[in-house]
């Protein structure tokens, strides 16, 4: 009884075995014909030629669009908030990205199941939209991309879910760019960059409390001195003065609006001068949890140098207020009682010790 069993037990063994074996070489044989069908090519084959030329890119998603665009003498601005300055970053990589999209593997070509792969068009589907024109209005290229997939490349490159704007047919595209449909991720947010040794010190007058100034004589020297300390008091640590001096250094924001939206009108002032000449002046007020701030910039007389990067500075930040990083805001709203030790109060004069007769002495 038990041969008969082991006998068909090993017949279908053999039979399983033969089955994954023909599975694997049917898999094998799929993907060799899919690789040779469908080899990787450059979804724009001609635009990496044509990078050079791109002066606008218009973007579109859910949440609206925006034209980046590459105007004479201003370099790449935000057309669409006042020719506020983009990002160079943030605009080659995209057209770099672009240029560089490769399709592997096509996807479905059925327009109502785009929105799997996120790629129906915006303003009502989920995909982002970017179409580069040169300076003669001229299309360059019109992608839409989706979702991603992680597609195991060794050098960083992700898959893209990517579509041209005229044709339903998707495809899975190897991508080194990430799509930036936010405007806030176009900025430009070097606001102003003073180098901590040309600083030679800044007045601050906040709103209603005492106006300070703090300076150093020399740029090598490594701390900036509260002038006109008030007697009998000291500085809270060394180096205290030195945020706000030094504001203007690194200083970035990351939300921008017209300035007529904000009141300034209650607004701390600082004012930072360079040993070169050169003013900047930054007025700071407080809405809700938010900081703002308007940034001008002068120069002393005769300062030919100074005057040119008090131009550009105006030319990048004039008519704009700009939300600061929180800690950045209440660096420059520092008031002069945030910079000393606090005043310690008077001690209590010691009670006199009652030196009376004793109720329980001997009488």
């Amino acid at each position: 009884m038990s041969d008969p069993r082991r006998r068909r037990l090993g017949i279908l063994a053999v039979i399983a075995a033969l089955l994954v074996v023909w599975a694997i070489f049917a898999l094998w044989q799929q993907s060799e014909q899919f690789a040779s069908q469908y080899k990787p090519f450059p979804l724009f084959p001609d635009l990496p030629h044509q990078a050079q030329t791109v002066a606008r890119i218009h973007i579109a998603a859910k949440g609206g669009s925006f034209d980046i665009a590459n105007k004479p003498g201003k370099g790449w601005v935000i057309a669409t908030r006042n020719d506020m300055p983009a990002s160079f970053e943030q605009v080659n990589k995209t057209v770099v990205g672009i240029a560089g999209l490769e399709a592997i593997e096509p996807r479905t070509a059925r327009a109502g199941w785009l929105h799997y792969l996120s790629l129906d068009a915006p303003p009502k589907g989920d995909g982002i939209q970017f179409t580069l024109y040169d300076n003669k209005g001229q299309q360059l290229a019109s992608v839409i991309t989706g979702g991603t997939q992680d597609i195991g490349d060794q050098g960083g490159a992700n898959g893209l879910f990517v579509r041209k704007a005229d044709s339903t047919q998707s495809w899975l595209a190897k991508s080194t760019f990430e799509p930036k449909s936010d405007i806030q991720e176009w900025y430009d947010k070097d606001l102003v960059n003073i180098d901590r040794g040309r600083i030679a010190g800044a007045d601050v007058m906040p709103q209603g409390s005492a106006t300070y100034s703090v300076k150093r004589d020399k740029p090598k020297d490594t701390e900036f001195k509260l002038v006109n300390l008030p007697p009998g008091r000291q500085l809270s640590y060394p180096g205290v003065t030195d945020a706000v001096a030094t504001a203007a250094t690194g200083l970035t924001f990351d939300d921008s609006k017209a300035a007529k939206d904000i009141d300034f009108s209650k607004a701390t002032r600082v004012v930072i001068h360079t040993f070169d000449g050169l003013n900047v002046t930054i007025q700071v007020a407080k809405q809700g949890d938010d900081y703002w701030a308007a940034v001008s910039a002068d120069a002393a007389p005769g300062k030919a140098a100074a005057a040119k990067e008090a131009q550009d500075i105006n030319a990048k930040t004039s008519g704009r207020a700009y939300k600061l990083p929180a800690y950045k805001g209440q660096q420059l709203m520092t008031t002069l009682e945030n910079l000393l030790k606090p005043l310690h109060p008077a001690k209590p004069a010691a009670e006199t010790p009652n030196l009376g007769s004793d109720d329980n002495s001997d009488q």
